[in-house]
This record gives C-alpha cells, structure tokens and sequence, in this order.
C-alpha cells in the first residue's frame, strides 16, 4: 500500500494513472459507442486507480479529473461542476458535521460505557456491548472510520490493556485480538444498515437513481437491512468466539472499569441533551419527513442549524471538519462522472454487452452470480468509494437488464458494497487502524475474513431473501 506522506505527490505512481487513461483514450471508441463517452470513460478509469493506489489524497485526483474533463471539452465547466448541486451528497456531508456533535459532547463514549457496563461482565457480552454501542451510532456518524476507530477502538484498546492483553509479548489473544477483530467485523454490518453509515452508501443512492431511475429512501434501506443486518450481527461475534477463542472468558472488572470512567464524565451535561434530541429528531424526520415533504437532505439541515444554534457545534467546529469537505469534492466528482457516462451511453452500452453475455440465465441466478462477483472482487480495492464508483453501475445495469427487480438489486449491491469490506486489512477505513494494532495477524485476519464472508452471503440471501419477499421487493 501507498505510504508516502499526507499531501505529497508520488510522480510515479501518478503516471501510471496517466498512462492508463491515455492509453484508453486513443484507443478507438468501440462501435455503437460515441466518442465523448470513450474519453470519458477513461478520465473515469484514471481517477479509480487513483483512488486505489493513491499517488496523491482523494480531493486531489477529484479536482485534477474534473480539470482534465473541463480543458478537454468533453463536458462544459457547468457540467463538470454538477456534482456539487447534488442533495445526496449534502445529506453525507451534513452527517459528518452532526457526527462531529457525538465527538465533541462526549456521548458517543457514554453510549458505549453504559453497554460495556450493562453487558461486559464476560468477554463474549462485552464484544456485543460494541456491536450495540456502533449500531446506536451509526444512523448519524457517516465515518465508520471514526465511528469505530475514534469512538470505539479506544474503549477496546483500554479495556484490553487492563486485561494484559497486549501487543508483542504474547498475551495479544487473551482478549484484544477477540475485541479487535469482532469490533471491526461489526462496523461493516452496521455500515450496510443504514443510508448515513457509511460514506459511499449515497453514493449508490445517486447511482441507482441515475440508472433506473428507482429512488431508495433512508427509511427503506433502513428497512430492507433490518433483519439480516440483526441476525450477521448476532451471529458473527459467536462465531469469531468459537473459531478465534479469547483465552479470558470473564470480565468482571470491565462492567466496574465502565462505571469509574462513567463517574469521571460525571452527570450529562446540556449539550449531551441536546446531542440527543436532535439524534432522535433526525431519526423521526428521515424516518416520516418523507410524508411531509421533507427530504432527508433537509432533515440534515435541520439537525445541523439545530445544533449549531445551541451552541452544540460552533462555526468554527464545521470548517475544521475535514472529512467532511473532502467527501464533498471527490463525491461530487465522481457522481457527476457516473451521471454523464449514464447520459453520453457508457453504461447503456456495456449493459447491452454483459446482458447478451448472461442473457441465458433467469434473473435471479444473474443477480447471485453477478452479487458474489462484485463482492469477491473487492480483494482488488482499497476503498469501499472506489469499488462502488468503479463496478456498482455496470453490475447494477447488467443485473436490472437480465429482468431482475431494480430496487432489490441495487439493495443488495448497496448492502454488499458494505459487507465485502469484511475480507482484507485495507478494503474499508476502519480496517488499518484495527489491523495497525498488531493484536490480529493477516494470516487470520484474511482467513477469518472469508469465513464470515460466506455467512453474510448465506445470511443475506438467505434470510435477507425471505424478509424482502415479505416486503414485497420481488
């Protein structure tokens, strides 16, 4: 992986991904296929190397395309500059800032305290007293990076050294590895959960809508992920218990440790209150605003003027929020390339192409085949953002061609572009900073990854099939 520092160029690689999108670029645009949606095609191919192998940060590659697209004409500056009017892509951006509010208030750790200390009396409890303090989280942090790594992570990594679990003396499966690697585990469940859980989740959104023209609410995403995203988390921390067993089974003292730390923080203070109810005004708006005429997107704007207006977050919180204005250039970029490989017939084209490929299967083994596919190919990325801006509009399309129903197959591409974060130590945010901890080697980090990646698959299909049958998705 690329390690050079924060903001400096690696020239070389940087024109590797020249080279490959020059490459694509003077290769004659295949028949049926106009010349502008070629070109196109390979500014796009450039920037997702980019983005994998990482000569310079996101934002960077983002601008350097969208000034390649503009100077050679394939789009107006207008166009190029589309993206930034998305509302999806305000709604990520918003969610950062009142993900910032749990940070800043303290109640993020709390909510995890009081589950360390209503669950953490033996060791297994104390694994699902994480998984529950990250699902509480995760419908308002779009970070799964911070939410697990600036939220949770700490908490484990105390824990764990009260223990004497620690790293490079040996005592590293006492209790951190078991921790370490559930923890992260289920931050990719909870990150298929929900819309707001994990950056890239919009834009699938985006995509979906571009493609096929079918919306998906937060509320029916919520919805369609409930009951399969309850049973994996319910199952994975059992069965990483059994396969990678904690030598520690008891944990008496955590339950007194969360207590004390309860203690320090003392009462919950005003703006913890606040943070609260505007948690739980978002939930009710994204949930029903819907009814109301109130988009999700306003609902974020809502919370935000709420928290800023308390004095939860100050204006100054909201530049310094990096992440944030980051996510806004580089998705802004890559939706509007999506959108315009759509309309200039890129992804028309090659939708025909596979769908003649695959057009002798039903649609429901084109949508299997297709999903496990897209799933395993993520050994190949370093990023969830990257995976779905580069695969997630050509499956869908092939998949929704072969007859399949649009919503359900975009749902379980979504839920998936999540879940297939579980096989690496790089292919998710989260993943370095658990796997940086040195308590879990890669040996069993990939191999206890695939194993859970056949659960989900089963689980996901399996029950997730039967509970969407129900909903009426197919």
């Amino acid at each position: 992986m690329n390690t050079q520092k924060q903001g400096e160029v690696n020239w070389k690689l940087l024109l590797i991904c020249v080279a490959i999108g020059a490459v694509i670029w003077f290769i004659p645009a295949p028949s049926g296929l106009e010349t502008d949606a070629w070109h196109l095609f390979s500014i796009f191919v450039a920037t997702i190397v980019a983005l994998v192998i990482k000569p310079i940060p996101m934002g960077s590659t983002a601008i350097l395309a969208l000034t390649i697209i503009a100077l050679t004409q394939i789009l107006t500056l207008e166009q190029s500059l589309s993206g930034f009017q998305n509302t999806t892509i305000w709604l990520i951006v918003i969610a950062f800032f009142i993900s910032r509010g749990f940070i800043k208030t303290g109640l993020g750790t709390r909510v995890s305290y009081l589950f360390v200390r209503l669950f953490g009396k033996k060791t297994l409890g104390l694994s699902y007293s994480m998984l529950l303090s990250d699902l509480i989280l995760a419908p308002a942090m779009p970070s799964n990076t911070a939410r697990a790594g600036g939220i949770i992570f700490p908490i484990i990594r105390s824990l764990s050294e009260t223990y004497e679990s620690r790293v490079g003396d040996g005592t590293e499966r006492r209790i951190g590895a078991f921790l370490v690697k559930v923890s992260f585990q289920g931050d990719m469940i909870t990150s298929a959960m929900f819309v707001t859980a994990m950056a890239a989740n919009p834009l699938a959104v985006q995509i979906t809508q571009e493609i096929t023209g079918v919306t998906i609410t937060w509320g029916g995403w919520a919805l369609a992920a409930l009951v399969p995203g309850l049973i994996s988390l319910a199952l994975i921390p059992f069965v990483i218990y059994k396969l990678y067993p904690p030598e520690l089974k008891e944990t008496p003292e955590a339950s007194a440790i969360a207590v004390e730390k309860l203690k320090e923080m003392g009462p919950m203070k005003k703006e913890e209150r606040y943070m609260i109810g505007v948690f739980v005004l978002l939930l009710s708006l994204w949930i029903f605003g819907g009814n109301f005429g109130i988009s999700a997107t306003t609902s974020a704007f809502v919370g935000l003027c709420v928290l800023l207006l308390s004095g939860v977050l100050t204006w100054s919180d909201i530049k310094k929020e990096q992440g944030a204005w980051d996510t806004l250039v580089w998705f802004s970029v890559l939706v509007m390339m999506a959108t315009y490989l759509n309309e200039l017939g890129m992804i028309p084209w090659f939708s025909d192409l596979m769908g003649d490929a695959v057009g002798q299967l039903s649609w429901m083994m084109t949508l299997i085949i297709l999903a496990i596919v897209y799933f395993y190919s993520h050994y190949f990325f370093a990023s969830n953002t990257a995976h779905v801006s580069a695969m997630y509009a050509a499956f869908l399309s092939v998949i929704v061609a072969s007859g399949a129903p649009p919503l359900l197959s975009a749902l379980i591409l979504a839920f998936f572009s999540n879940l297939f974060s579980c096989l690496t130590h790089y292919g998710a945010g989260p993943a370095p900073v658990f796997f940086g901890s040195g308590y879990v080697s890669q040996k069993k980090w990939w191999s206890l990854g695939f194993i859970i990646s056949l659960i989900h698959i089963v689980v996901w299909f399996g029950a997730g099939g039967l509970w969407w049958k129900a909903l009426g998705l197919w």
